[in-house]
């Protein structure tokens, strides 16, 4: 199996869209003349790092054969399109590979327009998170224990902790901002115990809610 990159000859996947219902997902494309089959590779979107798809797709990121599936013109005619179960949140990616075949080996056309990609977000996953304070009443100052519980694993960079004194801090700008140290795992995180003033709160942000906020859904337990 080869990959090649497509030029004005080459035939292309065009008009690639998506439908969500519930846990099913329904691809649809344009086939180009000629083309029998194609190979279909679906993977996770890293939202903390670039997003693949803003800066192309390079050499060592091509996907390995085992993680592409073939299928044919007369499957998706008799499917209407390519069906696929979601399993989990977050953001995906689908994209289709022409197949030519040279010698009998796949020849896999990738495209640098990326107009055979398709990226979409499969719902919002859960982060939820507990604070707890912790004072003498005669201490200049208090213990702070943060505790976050999360659907999927999420990068450290998705989340920060802002400090306020006198009150808690209504946004991410409202205090001091302090970033974590280490991603968060699926399931439940026990944070270092913090010691803050006596008269300081915390609460916990994303630290860029436009980026984020369409990823995740960032909820304080009382």
């Amino acid at each position: 199996m080869q990959f090649t990159d497509a030029d004005a000859e080459t035939p292309v996947i065009r008009d690639l869209t998506h439908q969500l219902d519930e846990d099913r997902c329904t691809l649809r494309w344009r086939w180009p003349d000629g083309i029998q089959a194609v190979y279909i590779h679906r993977t996770a979107v890293d939202t903390a790092g670039e997003e693949i798809g803003a800066r192309g797709v390079a050499a060592e990121e091509l996907p390995s054969a085992r993680n592409l599936r073939l299928y044919t013109r007369n499957e998706y005619k008799a499917n209407n399109g390519y069906h696929d179960r979601i399993e989990s949140v977050g953001r995906i990616a689908y994209t289709i590979y022409v197949n030519l075949t040279e010698d009998g080996e796949p020849i896999l056309i990738r495209q640098p327009d990326l107009m055979n990609r398709k990226e979409f977000s499969t719902g919002k996953a859960r982060i939820t998170y507990e604070i707890r304070h912790k004072g003498g009443l005669l201490s200049k100052y208090k213990t702070v224990q943060m505790k976050v519980k999360a659907e999927i694993p999420v990068p450290k960079e998705v989340l920060c902790y802002v400090k306020k004194q006198g009150g808690y801090p209504a946004n991410k700008d409202d205090g001091t901002m302090y970033p974590f140290l280490s991603d968060f795992v699926a399931g439940q995180n026990v944070l270092p115990s913090i010691e803050v003033g006596k008269q300081d709160y915390v609460r916990l942000f994303f630290t860029d809610g436009k980026r984020y906020g369409s990823l995740y859904e960032l909820v304080q337990m009382k």
